[in-house]
Formats: structure tokens, sequence, C-alpha cells
């Protein structure tokens, strides 16, 4: 049984889903996902894990998609559609995907693969069908990770994965029957489809799609008090603030009124700039919630609903999941102490689609799952130092977080944004480097060298300085520290 469906049947005539100007109950959905059951299992009784790959922009079809894979028994891959084709090409060779199905805006694009069973979702004809029994001890969907560190990996979780993720967060952040929240990011990752599609269907809710953001039609959104939940990346909270500052007064004063009125607000998947929460804050009355996870893990960290939501902070564990800081040789470290995170619970994830020494590799013996994401634990708050591999620069014996450095850096009032690596060095072992996208026009360098000297100790000062129009970034708008490496082997 596959308890994220079977609860829809309680609430047949709600709300379920809002999406290009129409708007859709879980009768709808149902029904809907029972046609693409049928088509998919073909007179069989089971898919039996079979991958179903599938290229659909955020929207009722794709709902109707995921949820008749998982009703069918089979196993949900959905595919970025800002992707370019060969990363399409990598995911369906790795899954060794059974179907692929896209609407019909991407059937040229995909064309040239020739996938065997190709279809198009608008020939999926209503169809009614006997249905499998589909245990939650099940593997449900496959999701890659960004591939920062090599090629990307499957992230193979189960029905039962997903639903400690949902009620993890539908617990936490009390969610309700009565909400709405505007989802305006991609559902090939796990913020869009699980802490807030899925969590949203869960509660009797209802989640609207906004396929392409766009800062004029949010505000838009918002205004009409349509919805009363939003979440999304720093990205788009920046593009917000600066699109709400180019408004006459007449309409930020309607915008922070009806922001006013929405029940809460998270911001995750990277980093959150201090200065993007206040700013935020003064526009909308609302302190984002900050919160942590992975596609390998769903969320298990957040800032409280109610209580105290620290600036630069991730919180503290969700009920379920067990969370601990761990040294280089997995011994948990004290208080006040740096350490790779380390989490248990049911929202830890299966295995890497068939990378079983991959799998082995990223927990330890004792079942912890190693994040690689370096963190400091004061009075029962978390605080990110950064991803292991790419955010801890080690140089002259000290261990040193860039995003700490980025911080301080976006308070100058002639930058924009700022990304900082580590690259190698023969005398200090890493060298600090930092990208600066300048507010207007180019920084001088040396008067930024005297402003940082006020603000940061000697050691974590960067000597090596490129200026750039934008940061590299990857469809969820989380700088891409890889690619910005790149950028000083040209200088």
């Amino acid at each position: 049984m596959i308890e994220l469906i079977e609860r829809s049947k309680h609430t047949l005539n709600r709300k379920a889903i809002v999406a290009n100007d129409k708007t859709y109950s879980f009768q709808d959905l149902l029904e809907a996902s029972e046609s693409v059951a049928a088509f998919l299992l073909n007179r069989n009784a089971d898919l039996k894990e079979a991958r179903i790959a599938f290229l659909v922009k955020p929207s009722f079809e794709y709902v109707a998609l995921q949820w008749g894979i998982w009703r069918a028994g089979g196993i949900a891959v959905p595919l970025c559609t800002k992707h370019p084709l060969p990363s399409i090409k990598y995911v369906l060779d790795d899954t060794q995907a059974d179907f692929l199905i896209c609407t019909g805006e991407y059937q040229q694009f995909l064309s040239p693969l020739k996938h065997s069973n190709f279809h198009l979702y608008e020939n999926i004809a209503s169809k009614k069908t006997e249905l499998p029994d589909v245990e939650m001890s099940r593997r449900a969907m496959i999701l890659y990770t960004s591939g920062t560190t090599g090629n990307p990996k499957g992230v193979v979780t189960t029905h039962n994965n997903i639903k400690s993720q949902i009620t993890d967060l539908t617990t936490s952040w009390q969610w309700q029957a009565e909400d709405q929240i505007l989802n305006v990011l991609p559902l090939h990752h796990v913020h869009g489809i699980v802490n807030m599609l899925c969590c949203a269907l869960w509660s009797g809710a209802c989640c609207q799609f906004l396929p392409a953001f766009n800062e004029d039609e949010v505000f838009d959104i918002f205004s009409k008090g349509q919805v009363n939940l939003f979440m999304a990346v720093p990205t788009i909270y920046y593009k917000l603030i600066n699109r709400y500052n180019e408004l006459p007064k007449t309409k930020q004063e309607e915008i922070s009124k009806a922001l006013n009125n929405f029940r809460f607000m998270v911001s995750g998947s990277a980093a959150l700039p201090v200065s993007t929460l206040e700013q935020w804050l003064s526009i909308s009355g609302h302190t984002l919630l900050e919160r942590y996870g992975m596609t390998e893990m769903g969320m298990a960290i957040s800032n409280p609903y109610e209580g105290e939501r620290r600036p630069g902070h991730i919180g503290q564990p969700l009920p379920g999941v067990t969370v601990r800081l761990a040294d280089e040789e997995d011994n948990v470290v004290e208080e006040g102490t740096q350490g790779e995170i380390q989490v248990k619970g049911a929202n830890v994830f299966s295995e890497y689609w068939q990378k079983p020494e991959e799998t082995q590799k990223t927990f330890t013996k004792d079942g912890w799952f190693k994040t690689g994401d370096i963190a400091l634990l004061n009075d029962g708050y978390y605080r990110i130092l950064g991803r292991n591999s790419v955010d801890i620069i080690k140089s002259g014996g000290y261990k040193i977080s860039a995003l700490e450095i980025e911080e301080v850096l976006r308070k100058h009032p002639d930058l924009k944004d700022v990304g900082v690596v580590g690259l190698p060095d023969p005398e200090w072992g890493e060298k600090i480097a930092a990208c600066l996208v300048p507010s207007k026009d180019e920084v001088d360098i040396h008067v930024l060298k005297e402003w940082m000297k006020e603000r940061l100790p000697g050691y974590k000062l960067p000597r090596t300085f490129i200026q750039q129009e934008d940061l590299p970034r990857n469809v969820l708008g989380k700088v891409t520290k890889n690619e910005l490496k790149k950028l000083f082997t040209v200088i």
C-alpha cells in the first residue's frame, strides 16, 4: 500500500493541484494516475520496480505520472527539464530505464535518443485496471546528485524513506489541509518533490505550479492571496528582493501586506546570506526558516517553526532523525568543535543505484550516513561551515570556512555577490581565492583588501581575486564551486 496515495481517497473533492489556470482535485489525480498505471502495466500484474523516466514540466501531468508509476509498482525517475541531452542520456543509460515518457513539447528534443520504449503522455488513454499491492519497503524513486565530485549518482529511496521524509516535515512545520503552496522549483530534486509537492498532498493541501519562474507573476499570485506558504532557494529570494525594490511604493505596500498574512516561508538548497534574510524580513515580516537536507536523506535539520530561527544556522534535528558531528576517523567531536554531519534515520536513502562500493563508502561501519558537510554545534543549533571537499579550505594549517568569508564580503556595499574557493598552493597547501560580482563598476581590490583587514584575521584573507558578472550555478541556483575554480585558471 502506497500510503501517500491511499490518504488521498479521504479527500477526493479537495483541491490538489493548480496549474496552467486549471484546478484539479484529488479525484482527478487518482483517475489520471490509474490511467497511467494501466498504460504502463499493459495487462501485466506488476512493474516489479521497472525504471520509468519522464520529462515533464511541473504540472498536473507530472503528478499523474509520478503517482501512476508508483501505483503500477515502478520506480519513478524524473528528468531535469533544463539539462542538455547528454545529461538526460546519462540518466537513461545508468538506470537502464524501461520507459521514457514526455509531454509533446519535449518530443523533438528527446527524439535523437531513439529510446526503444518512448511514449507521449498525451497518447495515454483513460482506462481502469487492477493495480498491484505495492509494499512500502519497495524502491520508489531515483534522483540524481549534482555530480560535483564525479559522475552523478542515482539516489534510491523507498516508499518508506519518502514517507519518513514527509512526516518529519508535516509534523515539524505543522502542515494543514487548508494550506496552499506556490511551487516554482524544478521537480527532479527533493526540495520541490518532497518538501512541497508530497507534503502538500499528504496533508490534503494544494500545490500550485508556476512552470517558469517570473518575479512579477510570483508577486501577482502573492498579492491575490492565493497561497500561504512559499519555499525557495536563496537565488530566488535575491531576485524577488531586487524586483521588489524596483516597484512603485504602492505596489510594494500591496505585496508586503499580502506576505505578512503568510503562515511561513522557507529557504534551502544553498546557504542563505544573512543580508538576504534581513532584507526579506523587512519586506515580508517573516524570518525565513532555514533547514538542511540532501538528496540522500531529504531534510534532517531545521530551524523551529515556533521558536527562535537563528540567522546563519540550520537549526536542530527533525523528529525521527539522529545527528552527530564526527572527525575524519568518525569519532564524535565535542560541542563547539567542527565536524562532519552524520545522520541516522528512516529518512536516509537505501543505496546508490548499481554502485555498492559507493554506497558502502558513504556509511560508517555502524551505519551513520556521512554527508560530507562540515558544521559546528553551539547552544543546540547547527551552523554549516561548508562542504568538506569544496567549502573547507586547508591553508597554512588552518581549516577555513569559505562560507564565513563569503558572508563577510557580501556586506561590502560595492559587491552584489561573491564566491570563495581554495586553490592549490605549494606554500600554503591551499590559498584563498575570491570571485567578486560587483554591484555596478569594477571593485578597487586595494581598497577592498584594506576593508577586509578590519573584519577578518590575516589567515582568512583572500590572496587572489577575479571579477565576473555572475557566479556559475546549477539549476537550483547553487554555486558550483568546481566550475568556479576553473575561472581562476585563465588569469
